[in-house]
């Protein structure tokens, strides 16, 4: 590891931004270098941070486990932070590659020990990290493949089996045929996805739908 490392921060709230660049400037052995209001800002310039601090909801709507993906692209290690939002987020960023999940609200030496501790290329234990890790119905759910996620994502979310097929360009045939292996599944598993709703329902428990209230 250099003797300095760089540190950015995507978040859209920038008097967060302004708090964590004071923790950073004040650190030794931390160098802050840019803030971002979304990924595609962060890494459309040349890479000049070696992690990357990531808020969990930003207001772009994008996906925690697709930015983190393109900043690990970008050459950038992550260190996610959150408010606390749903479990359905949390569990996103979770599966991916980070090096740990961070509460915003984390006394200021303790996040600065986190930030120092990404910053070699540790992991960073948190409660609320292993709460995921320990919660994630991926890990006991249905277990379903990723094709049969998109179809159960789409029809739970309201499109009937003729606009799930035309959405992933398969026939209306195949896609009755995921749905009827989908409920065999969870029936197996003693969880009732005969109708549409239970499916939703089912689909939810399981992180493979998201829950409402988000934009």
């Amino acid at each position: 590891m250099p003797a300095t490392t760089r540190i950015a921060i995507v978040d859209d709230h920038e008097l967060v931004a302004m708090a964590v660049q004071n923790l950073i400037e004040g650190a030794d052995g931390l160098e802050f270098t840019r803030h971002a209001t979304s990924v595609t800002d962060l890494v459309r310039r040349m890479r000049d941070a070696d992690l990357v601090l990531l808020d969990l909801t930003l207001r772009d709507g994008t996906d925690p486990g697709e930015n983190v993906r393109q900043i690990r692209d970008w050459g950038a290690d992550v260190l996610v932070l959150t408010s606390g939002e749903d479990p359905y987020l949390v569990r996103n960023a979770s599966r991916a590659e980070v090096l740990g999940i961070v509460r915003k609200s984390t006394p200021r030496q303790a996040l600065v020990d986190a930030i120092r501790t990404a910053a070699r290329g540790e992991l960073v234990p948190t409660t609320e990290w292993a709460s995921a890790l320990d919660t994630d119905p991926l890990l006991a759910a249905a277990p379903l493949t990723l094709r049969e996620r998109e179809v159960l994502s789409l029809y739970a979310s309201g499109l009937g089996a003729r606009g799930v097929a035309e959405r992933l360009f398969i026939s209306e045939n195949t896609v009755n045929d995921h749905l009827r292996r989908i409920r065999s599944l969870y029936h197996r598993l003693g969880r009732s996805a005969a109708t549409k709703v239970e499916l939703y329902q089912r689909g939810i428990e399981d992180g493979y739908v998201q829950a409402p209230g988000r934009d």
